[in-house]
């Protein structure tokens, strides 16, 4: 197949716009209180699983994470910053191995950015306060919002309450 000089150029033009698009982080709910630290600050603070996660936007391996059967109840907050993330009332058993949840504490805790590693798109999860990547967020989840947030234990922290 043999494709014009024009038509490559407007591919090319329009793979480029549609990725733009897709990395465009949500705003910070309020940048004065955004935590930034440099990388040895973050290897000093955090354990090197949450390093590993938070930072290096890995994945804990599924059943093996400290809140993945957690029924207790309270708040989950960012390992790294303590941002109010969920509350266990939105935590959902999905089988998947990771802690679910429907539905974030409020809008304005996490942050989405499109991701594409491994040649699949999904929609990645990060706190907004640090930015440390939570885990990804997708549409199969229950109602009421039909939304699965799959989280990483390694980037959250209990609160409990009674």
């Amino acid at each position: 197949m043999k494709l014009s000089a024009l038509t490559l150029t407007l591919l090319v033009a329009a793979l480029a716009k549609s990725f733009a698009q897709d990395h465009v982080p949500q705003p910070f709910s309020n940048m004065t209180d955004k935590v930034q630290k440099t990388d040895a600050e973050w290897k000093n603070l955090l354990t090197p699983e949450q390093y590993y996660v938070l930072r290096g936007k890995g994945t804990e391996r599924a059943f093996t994470g400290e809140y993945a059967e957690n029924h207790d109840h309270g708040i989950y907050k960012c390992a790294a910053c303590g941002q109010q993330l969920f509350n266990s009332e939105t935590k959902f058993e999905s089988g998947t191995g990771w802690p679910s949840f429907y539905a974030p504490i409020s809008k304005e805790a996490v942050s989405e950015e499109t991701d594409r590693k491994f040649f699949i798109k999904r929609t990645e999860v990060l706190c907004a306060k640090c930015g440390g990547h939570l885990g990804h967020v997708f549409e199969d989840g229950p109602k009421p919002t039909g939304l699965r947030y799959c989280m990483n234990s390694a980037a959250l922290k209990l609160e409990k309450t009674e």
